[in-house]
């Protein structure tokens, strides 16, 4: 490339997840061929999804400005007292499209990872345990990914909660290890939490 804002865009791109360098170029260029609206739609886009949003205060999942709490923790619908452990809300959204969940979430916001600096401290440990006292939750559905990093702190919350009282299980194993719920079709999600397993 020889332009250096053509370098400055890829390089921005590059720190999206799973986009290398080949792709941010092609991405690059995609952009720089766009109509100049619709560049522009997209980055106000981009500003909008960062300054007009926050974590729902209940499960930490990301909802509008507008919103005092996320959809889902409001609804009487949903059966609050089981509770899916996810990492984010992209996994949230994927086992919503599955469709067969009708418990409420939490959202921990990461892994404990070490090497990431993410410690039990970062992951919301301390509000699930309220909610798990307040509103009397019978089940905890452990969702994280099948990584090291997933299997570490599913065991650790596990452990974590035992002496509360609440059952706790996990997704079963028709989840690829190492897959994402994002690259994940939404029947095979659907069979991992209808035959998840006790921790």
């Amino acid at each position: 490339m020889n332009s250096q804002a053509m370098r400055t865009l890829q390089e921005s791109l590059m720190k999206l997840p799973g986009v290398g360098n080949k792709t941010a170029a092609r991405l690059a260029y995609h952009i720089i061929e766009m109509d100049a609206q619709d560049v522009e739609n997209l980055a106000a886009a981009i500003r909008n999804v960062k300054t007009n949003t926050h974590a729902c205060p209940i499960c930490f999942t990301t909802i509008d400005n507008d919103r005092t709490i996320c959809e889902i923790c409001e609804s009487d619908k949903r059966n609050g007292k089981i509770i899916c452990l996810v990492k984010d809300s992209k996994d949230l959204d994927a086992i919503e499209r599955a469709g067969t969940f009708y418990g409420k979430y939490h959202v921990t916001g990461g892994l404990i990872s070490p090497i990431a600096g993410i410690s039990q401290e970062d992951i919301h440990l301390r509000e699930l345990i309220q909610r798990i006292g307040e509103n009397e939750v019978e089940e905890v559905i452990i969702a994280f990914e099948p990584t090291v990093e997933g299997d570490a702190t599913a065991l650790f919350i596990a452990r974590l909660l035992k002496p509360i009282g609440v059952k706790i299980t996990k997704l079963a194993r028709g989840l690829a290890v190492g897959a994402d719920f994002s690259g994940t079709d939404s029947v095979t999600i659907s069979k991992a939490i209808e035959n998840r397993i006790p921790v």
